[in-house]
């Protein structure tokens, strides 16, 4: 698999640093997170402006066509900025589930909708439970004569105050599998509760209290979505792992920048071997992870689905402890403006801490790599 970029992809990543530099200075980014809006209507409308809504979708359903490499660019620069709007949530998780297992129908109503931006679904698939893992499932999803009514609890909805249809997991008593359906966010009995989260992103806990949908609200076939799912949590995995090698690489840019005009004793800091030796080792663990990266997006193309998910835990585990070590390392290296909510560099780590617990923890995911290994090895002795 070849990573270096070609010139549309170059022209890609060139033209969502440019928008980061402009509209996501540390300024702007802090009134945005004081609104408590989860984003701006407007960065939204940029971002499908520039196709970077549709990058990832079919042409045939209104795409750019674009590769999971395109996805990465654009997460890559969204995270050097730090940028709060769902654009994991509803642009990679909830659409490339929409694009795994949707009907052909469901594809036509909805990608088209949700590449121009003018309408916005979210992925309801964690619960407190799984956290963040797409099983267990304890939804359940009843059948009536004229569909399914719904009973439970979803955590952690990315994008949830700001969607305007659910992709909800649900298990449907009396069948096996997980059924994936669809859900307007306006359905009576449907209860959303908004989170700010640590790093000033926006995430919702959903209450369903009988609610109803109709039978063709099921995404694909009743029972069958689970390989749905882990589709769009790859691509999701992938994405967050691209935003957090982007912000590891910002993060260092700003501390080395720092170290370079902080003095003691009449010199700049960074002159001290000391202070090299621990921004080399954070330089180490950004490349670390880089490589990591790569490896999630070769698997994706390369892989099948069940070497494909160890790989994807293997990625979330190394990069999201990555970013937590290298971002902790550049608070130290700043001292006490660090710490503080002034001063940008805090913010990394925040992002940091919610990117490792988001999508499945770094400890669960490890968990669930040495138990897709044991499994793998157990049949080899066989």
């Amino acid at each position: 698999m070849d990573f270096k970029l070609n010139s549309e992809q170059q022209l890609l990543k060139d033209s969502v640093r440019r928008f980061v530099d402009k509209a996501y200075g540390f300024e702007a980014r802090a009134a945005l997170v004081k609104a408590g809006q989860g984003g701006s209507a407007d960065n939204w409308q940029t971002f499908a402006d520039n196709g970077w809504l549709a990058a990832g979708l079919p042409e045939a359903f209104g795409g750019l066509g674009g590769s999971l490499v395109d996805t990465a660019i654009i997460a890559h620069e969204l995270g050097r900025g730090l940028v709060i709007e769902p654009w994991l949530g509803c642009a990679v998780l909830a659409a490339q589930t929409l694009v795994a297992g949707g009907t052909a129908a469901q594809k036509d109503r909805l990608l088209r909708v949700l590449g121009d931006g003018s309408r916005r679904v979210a992925l309801a698939f964690s619960e407190p439970e799984s956290r963040g893992m797409p099983t267990p499932v304890t939804l359940r999803a009843e059948r009536l004569e004229r569909g399914y009514v719904l009973h439970g609890r979803k955590s952690l909805v990315l994008g949830a105050d700001q969607a305007d249809e659910f992709i909800v997991s649900a298990v449907v008593p009396g069948t096996d599998g997980i059924t994936l359906l669809l859900v307007d966010a306006k359905a009576p009995g449907l209860q959303l509760h908004a989170m700010p989260l640590h790093d000033g992103s926006h995430a919702g806990e959903l209450e369903f209290d009988c609610v109803e949908v109709a039978a063709d609200a099921v995404l694909g076939e009743p029972g069958a979505g689970l390989p749905a799912l882990e589709q769009g949590l790859a691509h999701g995995i992938v994405a967050l792992c691209a935003e957090q090698v982007g912000a590891m690489e910002k993060a260092i840019e700003i501390t080395a920048d720092y170290l370079k005009t902080r003095k003691q004793f009449g010199v700049p800091i960074g002159t001290f071997q000391a202070l090299q030796h621990r921004m080399a080792d954070m330089a180490a663990e950004m490349e670390l992870a880089r490589s990591m990266l790569f490896v999630a997006l070769s698997a994706q193309e390369n892989q099948p689905p069940s070497a494909r998910s160890r790989t994807m835990s293997a990625a979330k585990t190394l990069v999201g402890r990555a970013a937590k070590a290298v971002c902790a390392q550049a608070v130290q290296l700043h001292g006490g403006i660090g710490m503080t909510e002034e001063y940008t560099i805090g913010h990394y780590f925040k992002r940091a801490v919610v990117a490792e617990l988001s999508l499945g923890s770094a400890d669960r995911h490890e968990a669930a790599y040495a138990t897709s290994s044991a499994a793998i090895n157990e049949q080899a002795a066989a």
